[in-house]
């Protein structure tokens, strides 16, 4: 009796720790599945479908400027100019203890900054085709931008 209720308590608050997804969303869900001592693999995918390879820095404990991945959660993705890359580029709002955190082509973790590179295949420490995978990405979220959506990525 009392395990039942203590599992109907913890199902409740897993329900309210949920985000709930708005209409006018463009859900993207970085899903980490590996891990090497220089780099992050995850998988991306947009509205429920696959959509890429993610290299990023690792992840660690504690943050090493410029080598480390972003944390675990949810965050606003905006398109703005970027003056680096001088171009518009998807960024990352909000995230704790990071700044100017892009979505951008790149293929090692050399290329990362702290950014998440897209790639169509991968290898190890390493993403490949990745302005091909940038631009299917790219169209997909200008097009949700264009249709008065937000897009918001959750990292997982």
């Amino acid at each position: 009796m009392r395990m039942s209720i203590i599992l109907d308590l913890w199902e409740e608050l897993m329900k309210t720790m949920r985000r709930k997804r708005e209409p006018e969303e463009c859900i993207l869900q970085l899903e980490r599945v590996d891990e090497t001592e220089k780099s992050t693999l995850g998988r991306l995918s947009v509205d429920g479908e696959f959509e890429c390879y993610i290299l990023e820095d690792p992840i660690r404990e504690v943050k090493v400027y410029g080598n480390t991945a972003i944390p675990y959660g949810y965050y606003t993705v905006s398109i703005t100019y970027s003056p680096r890359f001088k171009r518009n580029l998807p960024i990352l709002r909000d995230v704790p203890g990071f700044r100017g955190v892009r979505i951008h082509p790149g293929n090692t973790p050399k290329d990362t900054d702290g950014c998440l590179l897209p790639g169509t295949r991968f290898k190890t420490d390493r993403v490949l085709e990745s302005r091909r995978a940038f631009n299917k990405l790219f169209t997909k979220l200008k097009a949700a931008k264009k249709a008065g959506k937000s897009i918001v990525l959750e990292v997982t």
